[in-house]
């Protein structure tokens, strides 16, 4: 059985689209249900908390929200085999524990048969130790593959929950933008989320199998062991179930012990993951930079950092270290000791005759079991441990999350508006204000409208907000006020400064971020042609690191191919020919007006020279409260409403020159 399904459902068409259908949306969620619940209420601190008491409060909150999501596995929109593969993994339990009860009441017939030394009983009940042995071991291994499922199918329902959510909406950009506890969201969700899921499935089952083991063998001890007298000066004192109430003090001490010695254990772990977390970053940008350090010659301050970010790897490790040994020291120390206890306890009641050879090892095989059911702590703290930096590190992150998609569907001050135009306009922004997360202006009160086939040029000087701009168009930056608007029935296409290639085939690359089969070689081979990248025609089937093997020109060179393919209405350009020489960029934009006559462009950029392929400019100007729109201008005389002139660009060029 499959552990997803992918559910399909349509919707109206929206500027985004990229594809040249109206596709559906296409969202993988867990079976049986949605992705994920609204994200709960915001919960205030105390404002009468100081704070370092409210950052307290925050991380004790964080469990409480990783169960939020969590337990939606078990509800009406989780996995379907969630709640039977959860009842057979504790009647299996239950079953593991009857044959250990079995095991137990044949170790004690065993040895009293050698005591007597009767063979005939020894040879019948040796037989009947292998029907046991193989039930006890067929019930483990069925135990095992249930939990492990449970283990298997949560981790995915949950991991598939948390993934639709970071990658809806831009939401895994806004991350880098706002503040909050999610460093390195994808080791949260490759690394801790599978510890979150994996260790509430040990510790259950183990609770569980502890609480039926200590109430089944408790049963056996004080009916084996039964009372204890012990004279003292003269005097008798007789102690009830003595068994029972040493294997309970025994455990409390052990347990005491760990709690004592591993109550920093918690922290210690979260801070030893977030250093891996950090460490694997630092590795993974020298990958992904690889060109620029090695042209840099950057290769020693890399390895300083590298060696920094391994430094407090180690040393994180080194505090978890001592942590382990001490617990190790209880740990180890206990179950050395705990076989031999109840043998001495047991001693003298078999010296006067009143405990058979066999009650002596039952007594003491059914000690051991109820001990370590009451000493699990002492053998799991540090996974637990483990689990709660884990947990609370996957929740910080879906509380990050949270705040994206309450604003998102908050309405009012601090949020930019997203709509439709009217009439036959292709963009508008009305009254648009862009400004960090913290109410910072970037941008202030632009006020702009764009026309079908309109070529908008958006120009100022470094710092004066205009990619910010750009990603509020995309949607990419939701913060500030008034409102992007498109013309309903259009589709925009985003062509950034540094194109993102994906791994994979050359037709992959080309296509994205459509799928490589919605175009033939054919077309994916003319559209490399028309952007000057015919070297690349017989390598579309190449599967290679293209990201690292094209220069920075091919990649902006691929990205206008890409952009070919999926004839958007709207293309927006955000420094997209800066890789580009003057005579490349030229051969491109004029390829771009001939490919897409129609398509209404929005381009950002420094280059004069790009005017001559616009018929409008706007500069935004920095100022103290936020960068403002200072002049618009046309670069092209037009009659009646905005309507570029048809004739070739390349005719309009002196024109552009001599009207600037």
């Amino acid at each position: 059985m499959p552990e997803t399904e992918t559910k399909t459902r349509e919707r109206a068409p929206s500027p985004q689209d990229h594809s040249d259908e109206k596709a559906p949306i296409v969202e993988v969620v867990a079976e049986g249900g949605e992705v994920e619940p609204p994200p709960p209420e915001i919960v205030e601190p105390d404002p009468e908390l100081t704070p370092e008491e409210a950052e307290e409060a925050r991380k004790g909150y964080l469990l409480t929200r990783f169960w939020i999501s969590a337990r939606g596995y078990w509800g009406r929109n989780g996995d379907r085999f969630a709640i039977p593969f959860s009842a057979a993994l504790l009647v299996l339990i239950a079953g593991t524990v009857g044959f250990q009860y079995g095991i137990n009441v044949w170790n004690r017939a065993i040895f009293d048969a050698i005591e007597k030394r009767d063979a005939a009983v020894v040879y019948h009940l040796t037989a009947m130790f292998f029907p046991l042995a193989i039930g006890s071991l067929a019930l483990g291994v069925a135990q095992v593959f249930v939990r492990m499922s449970i283990q298997r199918r949560w981790r995915t329902w949950l991991t598939t929950s948390v993934i639709s959510r970071w990658l809806a909406n831009g939401r895994y950009y806004q991350l880098n933008l706002v503040g909050g506890d999610h460093k390195n969201p994808e080791y949260r969700i490759a690394e801790d989320l599978r510890v979150a899921t994996d260790s509430p499935v040990d510790f259950v089952a183990g609770v569980t199998s502890a609480f039926l083991s200590a109430s089944t063998f408790i049963v056996v001890l004080w009916t084996i062991g039964g009372a204890l007298t012990v004279t003292v000066n003269n005097s008798t004192v007789t102690i009830p179930g003595f068994l029972v109430i040493a294997a309970v003090l025994y455990a409390a001490v052990a347990s005491g012990s760990i709690m004592a010695i591993g109550r920093r254990f918690v922290q210690i772990s979260e801070d030893k993951n977030q250093a891996e977390a950090e460490f694997r970053y630092t590795l993974t940008r020298v990958r992904e930079n690889g060109e620029s350090i090695a042209l840099l010659g950057g290769e020693e301050e890399e390895r300083d950092g590298i060696d920094r970010t391994f430094g407090n790897v180690l040393r994180q490790w080194a505090r978890l270290a001592g942590q382990h040994m001490r617990t190790t020291l209880v740990s180890q120390g206990s179950s050395l000791v705990a076989p031999v206890v109840p043998l001495l306890l047991c001693a003298p009641k078999f010296l006067d005759g009143s405990m058979t050879l066999g009650q002596v090892m039952q007594a003491a095989s059914a000690f051991t079991i109820v001990q370590s059911a009451f000493g699990w702590l002492v053998d799991n703290y540090p996974r637990l441990a483990d689990w709660n930096a884990c947990a609370r590190r996957i929740a910080s992150l879906m509380m990050s999350l949270d705040g994206l998609e309450r604003a998102e569907k908050a309405e009012g001050f601090g949020r930019i508006r997203r709509g439709e135009t009217s009439g036959e306009a292709m963009l508008s922004l009305e009254n648009l204000s862009v400004s960090l997360d913290d109410g910072t202006a970037v941008v202030d009160e632009t006020e702009v409208v764009i026309e079908p086939g309109e070529r908008l040029l958006v120009a100022g000087e470094s710092g004066s907000g205009k990619s910010t701009l750009v990603r509020a168009i995309a949607g990419l930056w939701p913060w500030g006020g008034g409102s992007v608007n498109f013309h309903p029935d259009r589709r925009l296409f985003m062509l950034p400064q540094r194109p993102y290639v994906p791994s994979g085939t050359l037709r992959r690359a080309v296509a994205y971020p459509g799928a490589a089969e919605s175009w033939d070689e054919k077309e994916i081979a003319e559209a490399l042609h028309k952007v000057g990248l015919d070297h690349l025609r017989e390598k579309i089937e190449e599967d290679a690191p293209w990201d690292q093997t094209l220069s920075g020109g091919e990649k902006q060179r691929l990205a206008f191919a890409r952009l070919l393919l999926h004839n958007a209405d709207i293309v927006v350009l955000d420094e997209a020919t800066s890789a580009l020489d003057e005579k490349s960029q030229d051969k491109i934009m004029e390829m771009l007006m001939k490919a897409l006559p129609k398509a209404t462009i929005v381009s950002v950029a420094h280059r004069a020279e790009l005017e001559a392929y616009h018929s409008r400019k706007i500069t935004l100007e920095r100022r103290k409260g936020g960068a403002k729109l200072v002049s618009d201008i046309e670069l092209i005389p037009r009659k009646g409403k905005r309507a570029l002139l048809g004739r070739f660009l390349r005719k309009r060029k002196p024109q552009a020159k001599a009207k600037k």
